[in-house]
């Protein structure tokens, strides 16, 4: 692939400043890693430092102050493109406090404004500004939607381009950025980052009350994991390059359930080379935080819902392990390849998983992976859906994830695990810090692994994969034993057996998950009270559990599970759990979409911005068809 080495073509117009201490990563210019969802010209001047001094304002829900760009520039570039989305900008200077010249286009709906300054030579660009209290990245949280219930919360979601709305810059995971801040906040707070701490844990007392806390990314990395949070948080060790932040009622239960993750670091480093980001921290946020898990490197984000008891969902924690490899470490260039980094992540996560608990409890994961996939295929309109392609338009639901896992299983039961895994550390290791395409993995594996083996490489059918809809004939189902005796179970149910045989007790949630999508979706009133009762659904303590039966309930109609459905709406945030539940009652004519509505009229202040305007498309498009 043809790259442009920035520092080699545009040498000596930008001075870094002192934090960044890494060269700045390449940009791609192949036609495939051109970004539509950012008004940026890289090729013409690009960020390659951001400086954030911020107050965060839980009264007026704002954060204000500035950011200081590196900018590195081609000779005589007479502008740098931002992207900004609702900010209000006071000014625009130059390191020495010059004023720019400065303007903000109009407003996309989905990419926001392009931020154009003219250079005149600058190197170094200073905006202050302030964000708007709807700002799509951030989610402001009231004392009673926290765990403590006595102080507020506020932490910020980047992906994929939601992080203009609080930072200036340019918003591509192509154009990869170190960065450093200092941020102000109440003094009775702590404010996280995913970054190198500068100022240690409890921050720098100020003279007003208030605390500074200050961190650093000395590696390039996409703008879309600068991620930040502030609450009354506490920090348990779990190892020596691990530990916990959370509220101070979760420590105990998210230290117990994460008590693995120093052995998950070592299995990953085994597998595809050393963990280089030095700490391996995680934040176990609020209910409303609208993902499993986001891979913030330093400090990964994780929602409450994986905290079971039982340790059976940690393959989120594994799941996002594995992107300080593949995503943080190699990054899709455009979100059209975002394959590049879930489909990766998705089988990496599986070895770890494998490394530590074995190839039963992996192959529980990859099984259901592999439903997941059937299912996805199938809505996306089956072996000719455009929305099966792994590159494609984004947001392909988790076709990303499930296919892209099973194209990489694919190559590693053909090639061999032994020759395969040699040539993923080393994939890693070349392009380390950098973006990446589907055209530039497949000219890279064609290279390093296939070369001179032409049959070989027609029988992986590599472009039908990343290029073609559908499901290849050559993909791999890994079957689980464990889930084949929940499968007998099902069948037992499913041909009128009582829900007492069921008998789930020692159930993981997966093998809940098994059960319970399995079942067949037309039940009597009278089927579903049985089920309901005997194995206790609507009640469970369980995030997954609740969401699978919940779905069963609304496909019947089934009025009993609706007040335990209408508080489930207001206590959930992520969008994996309650999507497919406003989805299903927009699907039962006014019954359902009159509860869809009301529902979520209750719970949008509970929602991520992101998970809110999602719900709000499932319902504008559910009335449509109305």
């Amino acid at each position: 692939m043809r790259i442009i080495l920035a520092a080699a073509l545009l040498a000596g117009t930008a001075v870094p400043s002192i934090a960044q201490t890494a060269a700045p990563a390449p940009i791609l210019t192949t036609a495939e890693a051109k970004d539509v969802w950012t008004h940026a010209e890289p090729e013409v001047a690009r960020v390659t430092h951001v400086a954030l001094d911020l107050d965060v304002d839980f009264a007026t829900r704002t954060l204000g102050g500035s950011a200081l760009l590196d900018v590195l520039a081609a000779p005589g570039a007479p502008r740098i493109v931002l992207d900004v989305d609702d900010l209000a900008i006071a000014s625009v200077t130059d390191a020495s406090g010059k004023p720019l010249k400065w303007t903000v286009g109009p407003r996309d709906k989905e990419t926001g404004s392009a931020l154009t300054i003219a250079l005149n030579g600058a190197n170094r660009i200073r905006i202050v500004y302030r964000s708007k209290p709807g700002a799509t990245a951030l989610q402001w949280l009231p004392p009673e939607m926290t765990f403590g219930k006595k102080k507020p919360f506020l932490f910020s979601q980047g992906q994929a381009i939601l992080n203009r709305s609080w930072v200036p810059t340019q918003d591509s995971p192509g154009i990869r950025q170190t960065w450093e801040a200092t941020l102000r906040v109440p003094g009775d707070l702590v404010a996280v980052m995913s970054a190198e701490k500068l100022s240690g844990d409890k921050g720098e007392p100020l003279p007003d009350g208030r605390r500074a806390f200050r961190f650093r990314m000395d590696k390039p990395v996409p703008p879309y994991l600068i991620a930040f949070a502030v609450g009354d948080l506490k920090f348990r060790p779990l190892g020596p390059r691990s530990g916990v932040w959370t509220e101070a009622p979760m420590l105990d239960k998210a230290a117990s359930e994460f008590v693995d993750v120093e052995k998950m670091i070592d299995a990953a480093g085994k597998l595809y080379g050393p963990y280089r980001w030095g700490r391996y921290d995680m934040l176990l946020l609020p209910p409303a935080f609208p993902y499993g898990g986001m891979e913030n490197p330093m400090l990964t984000f994780l929602t409450p819902t994986i905290v079971t008891g039982d340790r059976s969902n940690t393959d989120v924690v594994a799941h996002e392990l594995a992107h300080s490899w593949s995503g943080n470490l190699v990054t899709n260039a455009t979100w059209s390849d975002s394959w590049l980094n879930e489909g990766f992540t998705t089988y990496f996560e599986n070895r770890i998983m494998e490394s530590l608990y074995g190839k039963e409890q992996a192959a529980i994961y990859a099984d259901l992976d592999w439903d997941t996939m059937q299912r996805e295929i199938a809505a996306g309109g089956g072996q000719t859906g455009a929305a099966t392609r792994l590159h494609g338009d984004p947001g392909a639901g988790e076709v990303d994830y499930t296919k892209g896992s099973n194209f990489l299983r694919m190559i590693e039961y053909t090639v061999g695990r032994e020759k395969w895994d040699a040539y993923l550390s080393s994939y890693f290791d070349r392009h380390a810090f950098q973006p990446q395409t589907t055209a530039g993995f497949l000219a890279d594996l064609r290279e390093r692994l296939l070369k001179g083996q032409p049959e070989l490489e027609l029988s992986l059918q590599l472009d039908r994969w990343s290029y073609g809809a559908g499901l290849p004939g050559n993909a791999v189902h890994v079957k689980s034993e464990t889930l084949a005796k929940v499968d007998a179970k099902l069948a037992a149910f499913n041909r009128g057996g009582p829900a007492g045989a069921v008998q789930p007790r020692g159930w993981t949630t997966q093998e809940w998950l098994r059960f319970l999508k399995g079942i067949d979706k037309t039940q009597t009133p009278a089927r579903l009270k049985e089920l309901d009762e005997t194995l206790g659904l609507s009640a469970s303590s369980n995030a997954y559990i609740q969401s699978a039966w919940f779905e069963l309930a609304i496909a019947n109609r089934y009025d009993p599970a609706v007040p335990y459905l209408r508080a489930y709406l207001s206590r959930i945030g992520r969008g994996l759990l309650v999507y497919p539940l406003y989805k299903g009652l927009m699907k039962q004519g006014e019954w359902g979409a009159s509860k869809a509505r009301d529902f979520f009229a209750e719970a949008k202040p509970t929602y991520h911005p992101s998970t809110a305007a999602g719900i709000a498309s499932i319902l504008a498009a559910g009335a449509e068809r109305e």
